[in-house]
């Protein structure tokens, strides 16, 4: 079963952050997921553009960038510019009075449009984005820190949006407390790809190529 894995590297260890990129490309990473918190969107402060600049001169590996920052249209040319074309840019719709603009210019610059929904927007809300981005990464637990605890009724959203994405031409994907019994669940029912971050990947003590070896090789009864 295909479905990718995205390192979600405020998890990271910044002491040595050159050979985290370096070791996770070597164990075959699919994307390194950068957040960006503002510290009024959500309540914590969280990596910056110098981390997403070194990051990206560092690895060819698609970026999946989460902004998780009020008014994203304000600063976004910030962020565009520092990346490649083919990279990920995600919104989150409240943060922004116009989210379709700041998305626009996220198209226009290359880059594939996308928006996370967090655990209490429904997916009523976004329903005219789902047209607009090419991704929507659905956060299973409310966003601004690592380590948190999953909350069960975003499932059911995942279920909906699953049956959405076909006709409006969407993937989704996974991000929060994810372990190996949401891959296993989710990933047949048609999740693209999971955000690992503290639950699987890091601090571990292991490889990552190990690590993402097993991840790949789980049972999908």
């Amino acid at each position: 079963m295909s479905f990718e894995l995205m390192a979600s590297m405020m998890c990271a260890d910044y002491g040595h952050l050159e050979r985290e990129v370096r070791e996770l490309d070597a164990a075959g990473i699919d994307s390194f997921h950068i957040d960006i918190m503002d510290g009024r969107y959500v309540p914590n402060f969280a990596m910056s553009l110098n981390d997403l600049r070194y990051i990206r001169s560092a690895t060819d590996t698609p970026l999946d960038v989460h902004l998780m920052i009020e008014h994203p249209n304000t600063n976004i040319h910030l962020f565009l510019k520092r990346l490649h074309p083919g990279d990920t840019v995600y919104i989150h719709p409240e943060a922004e009075y116009h989210p379709s603009t700041t998305l626009q210019k996220v198209i226009d610059a290359g880059m594939i449009p996308g928006i996370a929904i967090n655990p209490g927007t429904s997916v009523e809300t976004v329903m005219e984005m789902l047209r607009i981005v090419k991704k929507v990464l659905v956060m299973t637990v409310n966003p601004g820190n690592a380590g948190q605890m999953y909350l069960p009724y975003v499932g059911e959203k995942y279920k909906r949006l699953l049956a959405l994405r076909r006709e409006m031409d969407f993937s989704v994907y996974w991000d929060g407390a994810c372990g190996a019994d949401k891959i296993q669940t989710f990933a047949p029912m048609g999740v693209s790809g999971f955000v690992l971050g503290t639950t699987l990947l890091f601090g571990k003590g292991r490889p990552y190529g190990e690590i993402l070896r097993d991840i790949r090789a789980l049972r999908f009864d």
